[in-house]
Protein backbone atom coordinates (compact mmCIF):
# COMPACT_ATOMS: atom_id res chain seq x y z
CA UNK A 1 0.00 0.00 0.00
CA UNK A 2 0.94 3.37 -0.89
CA UNK A 3 0.84 6.93 1.30
CA UNK A 4 -0.99 9.78 -0.38
CA UNK A 5 -1.72 13.58 0.27
CA UNK A 6 -4.54 15.56 -1.83
CA UNK A 7 -3.30 19.25 -2.10
CA UNK A 8 -6.59 21.15 -2.78
CA UNK A 9 -10.28 20.51 -1.23
CA UNK A 10 -11.65 22.94 -3.51
CA UNK A 11 -14.11 22.44 -6.57
CA UNK A 12 -12.38 18.49 -7.70
CA UNK A 13 -10.32 17.84 -5.01
CA UNK A 14 -12.86 16.24 -2.68
CA UNK A 15 -13.13 13.52 -5.54
CA UNK A 16 -9.95 12.53 -5.12
CA UNK A 17 -9.88 12.43 -1.23
CA UNK A 18 -13.01 10.06 -1.61
CA UNK A 19 -11.67 8.17 -4.01
CA UNK A 20 -7.69 7.60 -2.85
CA UNK A 21 -9.98 7.40 0.55
CA UNK A 22 -11.51 4.30 -0.79
CA UNK A 23 -8.87 2.63 -2.99
CA UNK A 24 -7.18 -0.84 -1.10
CA UNK A 25 -3.75 0.22 -3.18
CA UNK A 26 -3.30 4.05 -1.16
CA UNK A 27 -3.50 4.68 2.34
CA UNK A 28 -4.76 8.48 2.46
CA UNK A 29 -2.52 10.42 4.91
CA UNK A 30 -3.38 14.19 4.87
CA UNK A 31 -5.01 16.74 2.82
CA UNK A 32 -3.77 20.22 2.14
CA UNK A 33 -5.21 23.05 1.37
CA UNK A 34 -4.83 26.93 2.99
CA UNK A 35 -8.78 27.05 3.72
CA UNK A 36 -8.30 25.15 7.17
CA UNK A 37 -12.23 24.75 7.76
CA UNK A 38 -12.84 23.75 4.10
CA UNK A 39 -10.36 21.04 4.31
CA UNK A 40 -11.64 19.96 7.65
CA UNK A 41 -15.09 20.08 6.46
CA UNK A 42 -14.47 17.67 2.75
CA UNK A 43 -12.29 15.20 5.28
CA UNK A 44 -15.41 14.88 7.76
CA UNK A 45 -15.59 14.28 11.60
CA UNK A 46 -13.72 11.32 13.38
CA UNK A 47 -10.76 10.99 10.32
CA UNK A 48 -7.45 9.97 10.47
CA UNK A 49 -6.67 11.67 7.57
CA UNK A 50 -4.55 15.08 8.90
CA UNK A 51 -4.90 18.46 7.68
CA UNK A 52 -1.83 20.66 6.59
CA UNK A 53 -1.77 24.08 5.48
CA UNK A 54 1.57 24.42 4.88
CA UNK A 55 3.00 22.68 1.65
CA UNK A 56 6.91 22.62 2.61
CA UNK A 57 5.70 21.08 5.94
CA UNK A 58 3.79 18.33 3.80
CA UNK A 59 6.12 17.86 1.34
CA UNK A 60 8.59 17.43 4.29
CA UNK A 61 6.68 14.74 5.63
CA UNK A 62 8.26 10.78 5.05
CA UNK A 63 5.66 8.95 5.60
CA UNK A 64 3.94 10.35 2.22
CA UNK A 65 5.11 8.90 -1.00
CA UNK A 66 2.99 10.62 -3.19
CA UNK A 67 0.73 13.68 -3.80
CA UNK A 68 -2.28 14.23 -5.88
CA UNK A 69 -2.45 18.18 -7.05
CA UNK A 70 -5.47 19.33 -7.45
CA UNK A 71 -5.44 23.16 -7.54
CA UNK A 72 -5.66 26.29 -10.19
CA UNK A 73 -3.61 25.22 -13.47
CA UNK A 74 -1.05 27.73 -12.37
CA UNK A 75 0.14 26.33 -9.35
CA UNK A 76 0.45 23.08 -11.05
CA UNK A 77 4.25 22.99 -11.93
CA UNK A 78 5.47 24.69 -9.02
CA UNK A 79 3.86 22.47 -6.59
CA UNK A 80 5.18 19.40 -8.83
CA UNK A 81 8.63 20.47 -8.95
CA UNK A 82 8.74 20.75 -5.20
CA UNK A 83 7.00 17.88 -4.92
CA UNK A 84 9.66 15.66 -7.20
CA UNK A 85 12.45 17.25 -5.73
CA UNK A 86 11.21 16.32 -2.68
CA UNK A 87 10.78 12.48 -3.55
CA UNK A 88 7.41 12.24 -4.34
CA UNK A 89 5.14 10.92 -7.34
CA UNK A 90 3.17 13.23 -8.35
CA UNK A 91 -0.74 13.10 -10.00
CA UNK A 92 -2.15 16.48 -11.15
CA UNK A 93 -5.38 17.40 -12.36
CA UNK A 94 -5.90 18.70 -15.82
CA UNK A 95 -4.42 20.82 -17.17
CA UNK A 96 -1.10 19.55 -16.62
CA UNK A 97 0.14 23.01 -16.44
CA UNK A 98 -0.69 26.73 -17.72
CA UNK A 99 1.12 26.30 -20.70
CA UNK A 100 3.81 23.28 -22.89
CA UNK A 101 7.11 25.05 -21.75
CA UNK A 102 6.22 24.73 -17.92
CA UNK A 103 4.80 21.48 -18.80
CA UNK A 104 7.77 19.91 -20.60
CA UNK A 105 9.62 20.99 -17.26
CA UNK A 106 7.70 19.49 -15.24
CA UNK A 107 8.41 16.10 -17.52
CA UNK A 108 11.73 16.49 -17.33
CA UNK A 109 12.01 16.94 -13.60
CA UNK A 110 9.80 13.55 -13.31
CA UNK A 111 12.41 11.93 -14.84
CA UNK A 112 15.21 13.35 -13.58
CA UNK A 113 13.84 12.20 -10.22
CA UNK A 114 13.13 8.75 -11.40
CA UNK A 115 9.35 9.55 -9.84
CA UNK A 116 6.27 9.43 -11.89
CA UNK A 117 4.04 12.26 -13.08
CA UNK A 118 0.45 10.74 -14.33
CA UNK A 119 -2.03 13.64 -15.58
CA UNK A 120 -5.55 13.21 -14.53
CA UNK A 121 -7.24 12.52 -17.98
CA UNK A 122 -10.52 11.11 -16.01
CA UNK A 123 -12.66 10.24 -19.47
CA UNK A 124 -9.29 7.90 -20.23
CA UNK A 125 -10.40 5.80 -17.50
CA UNK A 126 -14.38 5.07 -18.29
CA UNK A 127 -15.00 1.82 -19.77
CA UNK A 128 -16.11 3.56 -22.78
CA UNK A 129 -13.08 5.17 -23.73
CA UNK A 130 -11.22 1.70 -22.55
CA UNK A 131 -13.25 0.03 -24.94
CA UNK A 132 -12.56 2.52 -27.77
CA UNK A 133 -9.27 2.27 -27.53
CA UNK A 134 -9.12 -1.33 -27.50
CA UNK A 135 -11.35 -1.58 -30.85
CA UNK A 136 -9.21 1.00 -33.24
CA UNK A 137 -5.74 -1.04 -31.30
CA UNK A 138 -7.32 -4.23 -32.40
CA UNK A 139 -8.47 -2.29 -35.95
CA UNK A 140 -11.95 -3.74 -35.32
CA UNK A 141 -12.53 -0.38 -36.76
CA UNK A 142 -9.68 -0.64 -39.46
CA UNK A 143 -8.14 2.42 -40.52
CA UNK A 144 -9.39 5.76 -38.82
CA UNK A 145 -10.79 8.21 -41.64
CA UNK A 146 -12.57 10.77 -39.28
CA UNK A 147 -13.40 11.51 -35.75
CA UNK A 148 -16.09 13.94 -35.11
CA UNK A 149 -16.48 15.24 -31.33
CA UNK A 150 -19.17 17.02 -29.86
CA UNK A 151 -19.20 18.90 -26.74
CA UNK A 152 -22.04 21.47 -26.22
CA UNK A 153 -24.14 22.63 -23.52
CA UNK A 154 -25.70 25.58 -21.52
CA UNK A 155 -23.13 25.91 -19.24
CA UNK A 156 -21.13 29.21 -17.28
CA UNK A 157 -19.14 31.38 -19.43
CA UNK A 158 -15.61 31.08 -17.18
CA UNK A 159 -13.77 34.10 -16.27
CA UNK A 160 -10.41 33.06 -17.33
CA UNK A 161 -10.35 30.91 -20.05
CA UNK A 162 -12.56 30.49 -23.69
CA UNK A 163 -14.75 27.36 -24.25
CA UNK A 164 -11.40 25.54 -26.07
CA UNK A 165 -9.48 25.61 -22.55
CA UNK A 166 -12.55 24.80 -21.14
CA UNK A 167 -14.17 22.13 -23.17
CA UNK A 168 -11.49 20.74 -25.55
CA UNK A 169 -9.01 19.66 -22.97
CA UNK A 170 -11.71 16.16 -22.51
CA UNK A 171 -12.11 15.54 -26.03
CA UNK A 172 -7.60 15.99 -26.97
CA UNK A 173 -7.16 13.72 -23.51
CA UNK A 174 -9.75 11.69 -25.17
CA UNK A 175 -8.15 11.43 -28.76
CA UNK A 176 -4.61 11.29 -27.47
CA UNK A 177 -5.19 8.27 -25.32
CA UNK A 178 -7.27 5.77 -28.15
CA UNK A 179 -4.99 7.12 -30.87
CA UNK A 180 -1.85 4.95 -31.34
CA UNK A 181 1.21 7.02 -30.87
CA UNK A 182 -1.31 10.08 -29.32
CA UNK A 183 -2.35 13.26 -30.49
CA UNK A 184 0.23 14.20 -32.53
CA UNK A 185 -0.98 16.56 -35.55
CA UNK A 186 1.49 18.98 -37.76
CA UNK A 187 -0.97 21.58 -37.34
CA UNK A 188 -4.07 22.81 -35.72
CA UNK A 189 -7.21 24.98 -37.08
CA UNK A 190 -9.12 26.80 -34.58
CA UNK A 191 -12.14 28.79 -35.45
CA UNK A 192 -14.46 30.42 -33.00
CA UNK A 193 -17.28 32.85 -32.24
CA UNK A 194 -18.24 35.51 -29.10
CA UNK A 195 -21.70 35.97 -29.99
CA UNK A 196 -22.20 37.38 -26.28
CA UNK A 197 -19.74 40.11 -26.76
CA UNK A 198 -17.70 38.12 -23.56
CA UNK A 199 -14.06 38.81 -24.77
CA UNK A 200 -13.11 35.47 -25.52
CA UNK A 201 -14.54 32.80 -27.66
CA UNK A 202 -17.90 31.21 -26.29
CA UNK A 203 -18.25 29.07 -29.75
CA UNK A 204 -15.07 27.02 -31.16
CA UNK A 205 -14.67 24.35 -33.56
CA UNK A 206 -11.20 22.82 -33.82
CA UNK A 207 -9.82 20.97 -37.26
CA UNK A 208 -6.98 18.70 -36.57
CA UNK A 209 -5.62 16.75 -39.75
CA UNK A 210 -4.41 13.58 -38.59
CA UNK A 211 -2.11 10.84 -40.89
CA UNK A 212 -2.81 9.20 -43.64
CA UNK A 213 -5.15 11.98 -44.30
CA UNK A 214 -7.94 11.78 -41.82
CA UNK A 215 -9.22 14.47 -39.81
CA UNK A 216 -10.51 15.20 -36.43
CA UNK A 217 -13.25 17.79 -35.72
CA UNK A 218 -13.88 18.98 -32.21
CA UNK A 219 -17.10 21.10 -31.09
CA UNK A 220 -17.23 23.07 -28.17
CA UNK A 221 -19.96 25.46 -27.37
CA UNK A 222 -21.30 27.64 -23.80
CA UNK A 223 -24.32 28.43 -25.60
CA UNK A 224 -26.53 25.24 -26.63
CA UNK A 225 -29.64 24.92 -25.10
CA UNK A 226 -29.42 21.26 -25.46
CA UNK A 227 -26.40 18.69 -24.10
CA UNK A 228 -24.61 16.59 -26.12
CA UNK A 229 -21.55 14.40 -25.28
CA UNK A 230 -21.00 12.27 -28.42
CA UNK A 231 -17.93 11.02 -30.51
CA UNK A 232 -18.23 9.55 -33.76
CA UNK A 233 -15.47 7.65 -34.92
CA UNK A 234 -15.32 6.46 -38.51
CA UNK A 235 -13.22 3.80 -39.83
CA UNK A 236 -12.63 1.74 -43.13
CA UNK A 237 -14.70 -1.27 -41.83
CA UNK A 238 -16.97 0.04 -39.20
CA UNK A 239 -17.96 3.25 -37.71
CA UNK A 240 -18.03 3.64 -33.61
CA UNK A 241 -20.65 5.94 -32.10
CA UNK A 242 -20.16 7.06 -28.32
CA UNK A 243 -23.29 8.76 -26.73
CA UNK A 244 -21.87 9.40 -22.97
CA UNK A 245 -25.38 10.38 -22.01
CA UNK A 246 -27.00 7.44 -22.90
CA UNK A 247 -26.36 5.17 -20.02
CA UNK A 248 -28.52 2.13 -21.96
CA UNK A 249 -26.02 2.39 -25.24
CA UNK A 250 -23.08 4.31 -24.44
CA UNK A 251 -21.15 2.30 -27.41
CA UNK A 252 -22.83 1.72 -30.54
CA UNK A 253 -20.49 -0.46 -33.31
CA UNK A 254 -22.36 0.16 -37.10
CA UNK A 255 -20.88 -2.54 -40.01
CA UNK A 256 -22.17 0.49 -41.87
CA UNK A 257 -20.23 2.48 -44.54
CA UNK A 258 -19.66 3.67 -48.25
CA UNK A 259 -16.74 1.16 -50.51
CA UNK A 260 -15.60 3.46 -53.32
CA UNK A 261 -14.53 0.95 -56.53
CA UNK A 262 -12.30 3.35 -59.07
CA UNK A 263 -11.97 1.93 -62.71
CA UNK A 264 -10.35 2.90 -65.84
CA UNK A 265 -13.40 4.55 -68.14
CA UNK A 266 -11.52 5.26 -70.97
CA UNK A 267 -8.62 6.02 -73.13
CA UNK A 268 -7.74 8.62 -71.16
CA UNK A 269 -7.65 6.48 -68.12
CA UNK A 270 -10.40 8.80 -66.01
CA UNK A 271 -11.21 7.25 -62.89
CA UNK A 272 -15.35 6.35 -62.65
CA UNK A 273 -15.88 5.82 -59.37
CA UNK A 274 -18.56 3.25 -58.72
CA UNK A 275 -20.43 3.80 -54.71
CA UNK A 276 -21.54 0.61 -52.98
CA UNK A 277 -22.89 1.55 -49.38
CA UNK A 278 -22.68 -1.35 -46.97
CA UNK A 279 -25.25 -1.76 -44.35
CA UNK A 280 -24.47 -4.49 -41.58
CA UNK A 281 -25.25 -5.05 -37.73
CA UNK A 282 -25.09 -2.76 -35.18
CA UNK A 283 -23.27 -3.99 -32.21
CA UNK A 284 -23.61 -2.91 -29.18
CA UNK A 285 -21.12 -3.98 -26.08
CA UNK A 286 -22.06 -4.71 -22.67
CA UNK A 287 -20.33 -2.11 -20.49
CA UNK A 288 -19.09 -2.67 -16.65
CA UNK A 289 -20.28 0.78 -15.00
CA UNK A 290 -17.63 2.17 -12.78
CA UNK A 291 -16.27 5.75 -11.31
CA UNK A 292 -13.26 6.45 -13.68
CA UNK A 293 -11.82 8.58 -10.85
CA UNK A 294 -11.40 4.81 -8.73
CA UNK A 295 -9.43 3.67 -12.20
CA UNK A 296 -7.08 6.90 -11.93
CA UNK A 297 -6.18 6.13 -8.26
CA UNK A 298 -5.57 2.67 -9.47
CA UNK A 299 -3.45 3.50 -12.56
CA UNK A 300 -1.30 5.82 -10.42
CA UNK A 301 -0.70 3.51 -7.97
CA UNK A 302 0.27 0.48 -10.34
CA UNK A 303 2.39 2.56 -12.31
CA UNK A 304 4.56 3.03 -9.24
CA UNK A 305 4.35 -0.26 -8.34
CA UNK A 306 5.62 -1.26 -11.88
CA UNK A 307 8.32 1.69 -12.54
CA UNK A 308 6.21 2.34 -15.88
CA UNK A 309 4.27 4.83 -16.94
CA UNK A 310 0.82 5.09 -16.54
CA UNK A 311 -1.47 5.15 -19.32
CA UNK A 312 -1.78 9.06 -18.91
CA UNK A 313 1.73 10.20 -18.33
CA UNK A 314 3.14 13.36 -18.18
CA UNK A 315 3.91 13.85 -22.13
CA UNK A 316 0.10 12.69 -22.96
CA UNK A 317 -0.56 15.95 -20.99
CA UNK A 318 2.26 18.02 -22.71
CA UNK A 319 0.83 16.81 -25.94
CA UNK A 320 -3.25 18.48 -25.11
CA UNK A 321 -1.12 21.78 -23.95
CA UNK A 322 0.46 21.64 -27.07
CA UNK A 323 -2.57 21.47 -28.98
CA UNK A 324 -4.46 24.24 -26.78
CA UNK A 325 -1.70 26.65 -27.12
CA UNK A 326 -1.98 26.25 -31.56
CA UNK A 327 -5.42 26.73 -31.68
CA UNK A 328 -5.46 29.56 -29.13
CA UNK A 329 -2.20 30.81 -31.82
CA UNK A 330 -4.85 30.07 -35.01
CA UNK A 331 -7.64 31.99 -33.35
CA UNK A 332 -5.63 35.09 -33.86
CA UNK A 333 -4.13 34.24 -37.14
CA UNK A 334 -7.26 32.62 -38.53
CA UNK A 335 -5.59 30.30 -40.23
CA UNK A 336 -3.91 26.95 -39.48
CA UNK A 337 -0.97 26.73 -36.88
CA UNK A 338 1.75 23.87 -36.84
CA UNK A 339 2.26 22.07 -33.42
CA UNK A 340 5.40 22.64 -31.38
CA UNK A 341 6.39 19.11 -30.86
CA UNK A 342 7.60 20.36 -26.56
CA UNK A 343 9.04 16.65 -25.90
CA UNK A 344 11.80 16.95 -27.97
CA UNK A 345 12.94 19.98 -26.07
CA UNK A 346 12.25 18.52 -22.45
CA UNK A 347 14.48 15.14 -23.80
CA UNK A 348 17.21 17.64 -24.60
CA UNK A 349 16.68 19.11 -20.90
CA UNK A 350 16.80 15.53 -19.30
CA UNK A 351 20.32 14.66 -21.88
Amino acid sequence: MHSIAVIGAGYWGPNLIRNFRGNPAWDLVAVCDLDEQRAHRVVGARSTVEIETSIERLLARDDIDAVAIATPAKTHAPLALAAFQAGKHVLVEKPLADNAETAALMVSAADAAGKVLMTDHTYCYTSAVQYIRDAIASGELGEILYIDSTRINLGLVQPDVDVFWDLAPHDLSILDFILPGGLTPTSVTANGADPLGAGKACVGYLNIPLDNGAIAHVNVNWLSPTKLRQMVIGGSRRTLVWDDLNPAQRISVHDRGVDLCTQAADAAQREAVTVSYRMGDVVVPALKEAEALAGVATEFAAAIEAGRAPQTDGRSGLRVLSVLEAASASLVTGGPVATIDHTVAERELVA
